[in-house]
């Protein structure tokens, strides 16, 4: 592949996410994003100025397509930031490998910045106010990370399931019983299921 003239900030970003969806987190380095635009190493510091840099363009390419309008308000407060989180969930679990990235970048991703803002307006509709909209809304971004994280890493319907699942009986009840109720329950159901335990927790 000739090397391109210029590249654009985007242009950075799917490069290195290209890395990232092929070979995990602990592949993306300035050597390999190089060899995936098809130029020098040394090159490509001519447009980025190290690994820092390139992860934040990664994750705020990961998030710049979630929408952070809130939903119209004619439904309750904790309906509209389901929505919300599906939005970012649909975002960012489609790179999965990248999730780690959109909380060590967090405090400067426009995209995550907008989205939050909007969700703490939606927390105040709903009466949660002070530290308490600061660990709700802390929560939920770590509900919705770690939720990502065991859904493609340790998905209900994988090997840890199956094994926990032939644990001797008498000394694991609950979990060998938990563990063939959730054979059966798909991502989805899982994801939002827990959301709602959340929410509701929350008072909506």
């Amino acid at each position: 592949m000739p090397r391109p003239r210029s590249l654009t900030p985007d242009q950075l970003a799917a490069a290195a996410l290209a890395v990232i969806d092929r070979d995990g987190l602990a592949g993306l380095s300035m050597r390999t994003v190089a060899k995936e635009l098809g130029m020098s190493t040394m090159g490509l510091y001519r447009y980025v100025a190290d690994r820092d840099a390139l992860e934040g363009l990664v994750a705020e390419r990961v998030l710049s397509s979630v929408d952070p309008t809130p939903p119209a308000d004619d439904t309750p407060w904790s309906a509209r930031i389901e929505v919300m989180v599906r939005r970012l969930r649909d975002s960012v679990g489609a790179h999965p490998a990248a999730v780690p990235l959109t909380l060590t970048h967090r405090h400067r991703l426009p995209g995550l910045l907008r989205w939050s803002e909007s969700v703490l307006g939606l927390m105040a509709e709903g009466g949660i106010d002070g530290e308490r909209r600061v660990v709700a809304l802390r929560g939920l971004i770590s509900y919705v990370v770690g939720a990502i994280q065991l859904e493609h890493l340790g998905s209900l319907a994988g090997a840890g399931t199956t094994a926990i699942a032939e644990l001797p009986q008498d000394r694991f009840p609950y979990m060998t019983e938990a563990a063939r109720h959730a054979a059966g329950i798909e991502a989805e159901r899982e994801f939002f299921g827990g959301l709602t335990v959340y929410l509701r927790g929350l008072g909506g």
